[in-house]
């Protein structure tokens, strides 16, 4: 099945306990790109500056990532800078410069809205609303948020989510949106706006999945090397919705959520072994292999 991706595409400056990394390709497209193409082919929709590496580019066309919904604009490409504390558990935002991805106007190519498989990155919920409207074919929907959109655009957000089929947040997050107690009412209380498929995100304590009633706990993968976490929760949905993707019906069973959950958390233990996306694009399908069988014995 074909994917799209609607998201941001940076150039980020991190700073870990392991190092600083300046100028580093970034951004939620970037890694979901990146994850989701080892299964299938991806198409982005997003918006770069005149400054972005033609270098970078041509990865993603190597690749065969689609770009035809991708912009260049004349100006700076989006920029995030950021220092992760010691226990790299912490994370400060040293800067955010918007530049060309502050006036982001999503329009999809024709070819894009006949997608099969959707995924709405973490962007405002203005502009996720409004890659649905653009759609003309019934894909299956992934949608990503975060806290700043529960406190500045909430409205926005419960109609971007009862459009949805997936979506993936993490557990405090989904209490504020909720006003939940517990999880699973929390949970609830989503599915009941739309999503069928609940993905709650819980750090260092790996991630559930609420898929319709039936459920299911993963644990983090380990890594041999914990580098830079920037980019593990977009490389997870690419892995994810990736996995799905490939599947060859859009009648998935929970076996098939299952999957895409261990394929998702691999991946990202890999983009985490290095700064930016070094790592995830020089890994091997070899390497991918051995540690999915690791990882599914550390689960049973």
């Amino acid at each position: 099945m074909s994917l799209v991706v609607v998201g941001s595409i940076a150039l980020d400056t991190v700073i870990t306990p392991k190092g600083r990394r300046d100028n580093a390709v970034g951004g939620s497209a970037t890694f979901f790109s990146l994850s989701a193409e080892r299964l299938t082919r991806v198409r982005i929709v997003g918006v770069v500056g005149s400054d972005f590496p033609e270098a970078a580019l041509n990865e993603f066309r190597k690749r065969n990532i689609d770009l035809e919904g991708l912009e260049v604009k004349s100006g700076k490409t989006f920029r995030w800078g950021g220092e992760y504390r010691r226990n790299m558990k912490e994370r400060e935002t040293i800067y955010t410069e918007l530049n060309v991805f502050e006036t982001f106007d999503p329009h999809l190519p024709e070819a894009y809205k006949q997608t099969d498989v959707l995924f709405l990155a973490n962007i405002h919920p203005a502009l996720q609303l409004k890659v649905l409207d653009q759609m003309e074919a019934d894909p299956l929907v992934g949608l990503d948020t975060m806290n700043l959109w529960i406190n500045n655009s909430r409205e926005e957000l419960l109609q971007a989510i009862g459009r949805s089929h997936i979506i993936i947040i993490n557990d405090e997050e989904i209490i504020q949106l909720t006003g939940m107690h517990y999880l699973v009412d929390a949970v609830r209380y989503v599915q009941e706006l739309g999503p069928h498929t609940v993905i709650v995100k819980k750090g260092k304590y790996g991630a559930e999945l609420f898929h319709y009633r039936q459920h299911g706990v993963y644990p983090i993968c380990p890594e041999e090397i914990l580098t830079d976490p920037t980019g593990a929760g977009d490389t997870f949905a690419g892995g994810f919705m990736g996995y799905l993707a490939s599947r060859e019906s859009r009648k998935l069973s929970y076996e098939d959520y299952h999957e895409a959950m261990i394929y998702g958390t691999v991946m990202a233990s890999f983009l985490v072994e290095s700064f930016s996306t070094d790592k995830l694009a020089a890994v091997t399908d070899r390497e991918i292999r051995e540690r999915l069988l690791m990882f599914r014995r550390e689960i049973l």
